[in-house]
C-alpha cells in the first residue's frame, strides 16, 4: 500500500516561521514535522511515498530528497498553486495507482501507529477521527458501530484527524483543478462507504504558534 504525505499547504496563521519555510518542514521538537511521518510510516512497512507541494515546495524536494535516508521512495507531485486536498490528491493519483492509499495531512504531529492500516478497506475510505480539540469542539463527524457518517447539531462528533484510506475510486467523475475533499467524503458517507476508527494515541493540528508550543511539549514529555 502507498502512502500520500499532504504538504502544499502554505500555513498563513503560522507566519512569520512559514514566510520562509514550508509548514510541513516546520519543527516540532527539534523536527520538521514532515520527517514524523516519513519514519512512523517507515516504520509500519509503508515504503512507497508521494509528497505533494506547492508553496516553497523545493525546499521540501531539498531536504527529503529521495527519502532513502528514512528507508522509503518518494516521488513528488508539484502543484505550483494549491490544488486543496481533493485537487491535490486527484493530480497525485496517477503516482498511487489503482489500489487503496493512505493519506497523511503534513501539518499534524501525531503518535498514532500507521500499521494498523495494513487492511483492506470496504468501500470507498476508512478515516482515522480524533477527540475534538479545544479549537474545534463542533467536531466534524459520527462514529457509529465503525460507520462514519455526517455530524449533525446535537450529535456525538469527532474530530477528522488528517489520517485516511482512500480508494481511487471515490475520485470518479472529478476533473483536475482546485477541489475540496470534503464533499466527496460526505456523499461517500450518504451511501454507507465510509468506515471510521477512533485515533489511540496523541494528535496536534499544528496550524497555529499555540499549537505548535503544545506538540512541543508532547514531544519532550515522551522524551
Amino acid at each position: 500500500m502507498k502512502a500520500m504525505i499532504l504538504a502544499a499547504g502554505k500555513g498563513e496563521r503560522m507566519r512569520p516561521l512559514t514566510l520562509t519555510t514550508p509548514k510541513p518542514l516546520v519543527r516540532a521538537g527539534g523536527v520538521p514535522l514532515i520527517e514524523y511521518h516519513l519514519r512512523a510510516l517507515a516504520s509500519a512497512g509503508f515504503t512507497e511515498i508521494v509528497i505533494n507541494h506547492a508553496w516553497l515546495g523545493q525546499q521540501i524536494e531539498d531536504y527529503l530528497g529521495d527519502g532513502s535516508r528514512y528507508g522509503v521512495s518518494i516521488q513528488y507531485s508539484p502543484e505550483g498553486e494549491p490544488l486543496e486536498t481533493g485537487g491535490g490528491i486527484f493530480r497525485a493519483l496517477p503516482l498511487l495507482g489503482d489500489e487503496a492509499f493512505v493519506v497523511v495531512n503534513g501539518d499534524i504531529w501525531t503518535d498514532y501507529d500507521f500499521s494498523v492500516l495494513h487492511q483492506p478497506i470496504v468501500g470507498l475510505a476508512h478515516l482515522v477521527l480524533a477527540s475534538n480539540p479545544a479549537h474545534h469542539p463542533a467536531g466534524d463527524f459520527q462514529l457509529i458501530d465503525g460507520q462514519v457518517r455526517d455530524g449533525h447539531p446535537g450529535a456525538t462528533t469527532l474530530t477528522y484527524s488528517g489520517i485516511a484510506v482512500l480508494h481511487p475510486r471515490l475520485f470518479e467523475g472529478c476533473s483536475g483543478g482546485a477541489f475540496k475533499l470534503a464533499p466527496l467524503l460526505r456523499a461517500a458517507m450518504a451511501k454507507g462507504q465510509v468506515s471510521g476508527e477512533r485515533l489511540s494515541g496523541h494528535w496536534v493540528d499544528v496550524g497555529t504558534h499555540e499549537r505548535l508550543a503544545e506538540a512541543d511539549a508532547l514531544i519532550e514529555a515522551r522524551r
